[in-house]
């Protein structure tokens, strides 16, 4: 669940500051690839979190978003689930699991959003222990 919660928290991440093409190339990405890993950034996201997880949740939160984003990228001629921007977002989870995992309040180095989100998240789980 650490690393569900760690990855959407990091894609709203990836998806508010993005990465530059000097950024993608200076990891030593090859030219071909590193147009489709650039990230513009300030794309507003909504991260919604549920105090209990029952069966119908997910149902009830994600079908709506997955029905919409797809009938958009019809309408639109585009791949609506694309997975190249997602590259980004898993590596910014990776510094987010630890925070996620820790008991002791972390000193966070994430934007406020990311901070808030972890924060939240943190106290949420320790209600509940």
């Amino acid at each position: 669940m650490i690393c569900s919660m760690s990855n959407s928290f990091a894609h709203a991440e990836a998806l508010a500051f993005g990465k530059t093409h000097d950024e993608v190339k200076a990891e030593g990405t090859p030219e071909w690839p590193a147009p489709n890993r650039n990230l513009e950034g300030n794309r507003p996201t909504n991260t919604l979190l549920a105090e209990r997880l029952t069966p119908e949740t997910p149902r009830l939160l994600i079908a709506p978003y997955e029905q919409s984003v797809a009938t958009q990228g019809a309408i639109w001629n585009i791949d609506s689930f694309d997975q190249w921007s997602g590259e980004l977002g898993k590596v910014l989870a990776q510094r987010t699991i630890p925070k996620l995992e820790s008991t002791a309040e972390p000193q966070l180095e994430h934007d406020s959003s990311a901070s808030a989100l972890i924060r939240r998240s943190r106290r949420l789980r320790n209600r509940r222990s």
